[in-house]
């Protein structure tokens, strides 16, 4: 079982950056496959990222090239480093933890995830 914490959330300006971090509290966190995604107001939960057991990411295209997710297995924790940050990018972050075990299929949709963080706003504005 995993229990999740995020923190790093706030208030940037347009093209500014934050880095959100997901703190896991099992002592099994490496064997968890790992994601972000976000809910803006009105709008429905939606993926941002996704980290396998090792090292292989996935983001979706609206993130592309902005963001960037890593894991530190050492530290039982999860990263997600936003540049290049727009009104669009506005939300509150969840961070996710999978014991599911996929071949040749990505962590991509709400259902393929067990555990839930709290959450973390992000606010873009001037």
């Amino acid at each position: 079982q995993q229990q999740l914490v995020e923190a790093g959330g706030g208030l940037v300006q347009p093209g500014g950056s934050l880095r959100l971090s997901c703190a896991a509290s099992g002592r099994t966190f490496s064997s968890y496959a790992m994601g972000w995604f976000r809910q803006a107001p009105g709008k429905d939960r939606e993926f941002v990222a996704q980290i396998s057991r090792g090292t292989l990411t996935y983001y979706a295209d609206s993130v592309k090239g902005r963001f960037t997710i890593s894991r530190d297995n050492n530290k039982n924790t999860m990263y997600l480093q936003m540049n290049s940050l727009t009104g669009e990018d506005t939300a509150i972050y969840y961070c996710a933890a999978s014991s599911r075990l996929y071949v040749a299929r990505l962590y991509v949709t709400s259902d393929d995830y067990d555990y839930w963080g709290q959450g973390t706003q992000v606010t873009v504005s001037s």
